[in-house]
């Protein structure tokens, strides 16, 4: 989840990279509402997926401490 989360930043941050030059907000008609649109859209993408990476469940450590006595157990059996 993590990993995707990281991914749809960095990918969102590109295209702000590439499209910040290009948008003009303050334009007349349909362009400057698409401008603003984008750039909301890109926000809440932003947000989003920060929320995720800053949220996720953390791993618990009991869960690493019974997979290791799982392949202890594996071991003496052996």
């Amino acid at each position: 989840m993590k990993q995707r989360a990281l991914l749809c930043l960095l990918l969102c941050g590109m295209m702000l990279y590439y499209a910040i030059p290009r948008i003009d907000v303050m334009a007349q008609g349909s362009f400057g509402i698409f401008s603003s649109m984008w750039l909301l859209l890109a926000l809440f993408v932003i947000a989003g997926n920060l929320s995720g990476v800053l949220y996720s469940p953390k791993k618990r450590k009991v869960i690493k401490q019974e997979k290791t006595m799982v392949q202890k157990r594996r071991m003496y059996q052996s």
